[in-house]
């Protein structure tokens, strides 16, 4: 079992950062991959990056290549995502989400998921 929350979310203007954060409290967190999904209001929801459990695979959506950076630190039990240069259509509800073992980019494939965290990006 695992619990996520996610935090760091709010409002930002055009080219600002900001970094999530993603805290997993349960056992085992180094087993886990671990990715970020985004929802926006009408849309579907879809990946936004994803990393292994051992850090060293990392995948990003076309949209967002170049701009966020995720991370995780297993010490700690958190994954992070960075975003920088942020733009509008960036807005959206931002969810961690952690399956044992083997990465996915398809969100069906994934057990646990924390609440989500709110990012709005002003132009």
């Amino acid at each position: 079992q695992l619990q996520l929350v996610e935090s760091g979310g709010g409002l930002r203007q055009t080219g600002d950062s900001l970094t999530l954060s993603c805290a997993a409290s349960g056992s085992n967190f180094y087993n886990y991959a671990m990715a970020w999904f985004r929802q926006a209001p009408g849309k579907e929801r879809e990946f936004v990056a994803a990393i292994s459990f051992n850090e060293r695979n990392t995948y990003y959506a076309d949209s967002v290549k170049g701009r966020f950076t995720i991370s995780r630190d297993n010490s700690m039990n958190t994954v992070y995502l960075r975003m920088n240069n942020l733009k509008p259509e960036d807005t959206a509800v931002y969810y961690c989400a952690a399956e044992r073992g083997q990465l996915y980019l398809d969100p069906n494939h994934y057990t646990y998921w924390g609440q989500g965290t709110q990012v709005t990006v002003s132009s």
